[in-house]
């Protein structure tokens, strides 16, 4: 089995978003497990109505043919990408856990990291 990818998104920017996307919805496609974990602001990307999804920069990749938050998003609950909300980074950014999109899990760092265990990291 593939070593897994862990994703610590903490950035609310559509850039940040994007590339976690990218790299959660590649690495799954290769077999990767891959858990996806947003704190603080990066919460925002789990939303059942992410706000990123309307930022300009959304319409710019589409137009452009590259994929965007939108078809990422899908991607990743298909490909089995395990999404995580922080727990206390939706407590500090006044986000009530029924917000979230449909089968993104609320838990701490402590679940993230045994989930990711000697697996890869990458923080965004």
């Amino acid at each position: 089995m593939s070593a897994p990818l862990g994703i610590l998104l903490r950035s609310g920017g559509h850039d940040a978003a994007h590339v976690a996307l990218v790299a959660a919805t590649g690495a799954a496609a290769i077999g990767r497990p891959v858990t996806l974990f947003a704190t603080s602001a990066g919460c925002r990307l789990l939303l059942a109505q992410s706000p990123l999804v309307e930022a300009a920069r959304e319409a710019l990749l589409q137009m452009r043919g590259v994929a965007g938050i939108a078809v990422l998003l899908d991607a990743a609950a298909e490909l089995g990408v395990r999404r995580i909300a922080c727990e206390a980074g939706l407590r500090a950014e006044a986000i009530d856990p029924a917000e979230l999109a449909p089968g993104v899990e609320v838990a701490g760092i402590v679940t993230f990291l045994s989930a990711v265990g000697e697996g890869q990291l990458l923080a965004l």
